[in-house]
């Protein structure tokens, strides 16, 4: 029962969370099988491939030095964040090399990221509810693990990991070259920073104050990337304001479909869809205009890359095809 506990308690609150980031990508969803392959490669790969290589980092300092402490902290403050943001951030590296087309911004790279870490803190939270939890501390120690690792500490993975995305991101849509080069290392570093911060500052100091500042500090760390979030919603949004007003000038949609496609909450056309029949048509066309603007901007900025030309000509097909039907 403790077991299936658990992974309930590990894998449904991140589900939820990862859901909430998804939502958080106004205007250019992602598609949902990459979104689940970074899940599932967070589990398995970052998950699986970190603790191998941190149980053996840790058995080898201990075996050199003796010390249990040494190895713990070896362990905890250098080598699993190096491995575990390494890890992580292979999957965003895939995407941001075979998915190019699908890497359009800041955002996405901040959403993979995101996904990626949830999957790992997913596994990673049913190994201490469970080992941690409920086998050193009974039920009473399960709940405890619970709270900390799924309602305090739920985001810390997330976080980490967004800034390697926003590295690969940074690189993927910057001119300058020497942007290019040093952005994804420093993403990356930032990543290994912040992790290793958090694995050893409550430690260092210890005790109970040692964990509440630690969760301070990590939580003005959140609401920065949040406000960062938010400020890259805003810069899509004006985006598709600045690509899509053509679209209207030319007759192929509507000022009032226009504004829909702006607006950030698309709530109402939703809605309007929902009642007559048409969701998934104009579900798919509020896509397609997040897409279109997004080529659009991309071909503006470097040129044909991989056929951006093809690409927003069939988008804009696909566009003239769904409008009369969409639902503003």
């Amino acid at each position: 029962m403790a077991l299936l506990g658990a992974f309930f308690f590990g894998f449904v609150p991140m589900f939820l969370f990862a859901a909430f980031v998804n939502w958080l990508d106004r205007y250019e969803k992602e598609p949902k099988l990459l979104l689940g392959a970074a899940f599932v490669w967070g589990v398995v790969i970052a998950g699986g491939g970190a603790y191998i290589l941190n149980t053996a980092f840790g058995i080898g300092i201990y075996v050199l030095t003796g010390s249990a402490g040494a190895a713990d902290f070896s362990t905890t403050s250098i080598a699993a964040p190096i491995i575990e943001e390494a890890l992580k951030g292979l999957a965003v590296l895939v995407v941001f090399l075979m998915f190019r087309n699908e890497f359009d911004s800041v955002l996405d790279g901040i959403v993979y990221g995101a996904i990626t870490a949830m999957g790992f803190a997913a596994i990673e939270n049913v190994l201490y509810i469970y080992r941690n939890g409920f086998q050193e501390g009974g039920w009473e120690g399960f709940w405890a693990l619970v709270f900390i690792r799924v309602v305090l500490v739920g985001w810390m993975h997330p976080f980490f990991t967004a800034f390697t995305g926003i590295g690969l991101a940074v690189a993927r849509i910057s001119r300058n070259v020497l942007v290019k080069i040093i952005a994804v290392p420093a993403g990356y570093t930032v990543a290994v920073l912040t992790h290793s911060f958090h694995n050893t500052f409550s430690s260092v100091i210890g005790g109970g104050g040692g964990f509440i500042l630690g969760l301070i500090a990590d939580y003005i760390g959140y609401a920065f990337m949040l406000g960062f979030i938010i400020w890259m919603i805003v810069h899509e949004r004006n985006i598709l304001k600045r690509q899509l007003i053509e679209e209207v000038n030319s007759g192929a949609i509507s000022r009032s479909q226009y504004n829909t496609a702006v607006s950030f909450f698309q709530t109402g056309a939703h809605l309007s869809a929902l009642t007559s029949g048409t969701f998934r048509s104009t579900k798919r066309f509020y896509q397609v205009l997040g897409e279109l603007a997004h080529k659009k901007e991309q071909l503006q900025k470097h040129g044909e890359e991989r056929g951006n030309t093809q690409i927003v000509e069939k988008l804009r097909a696909e566009m003239l095809q769904l409008a009369p039907a969409a639902k503003t």
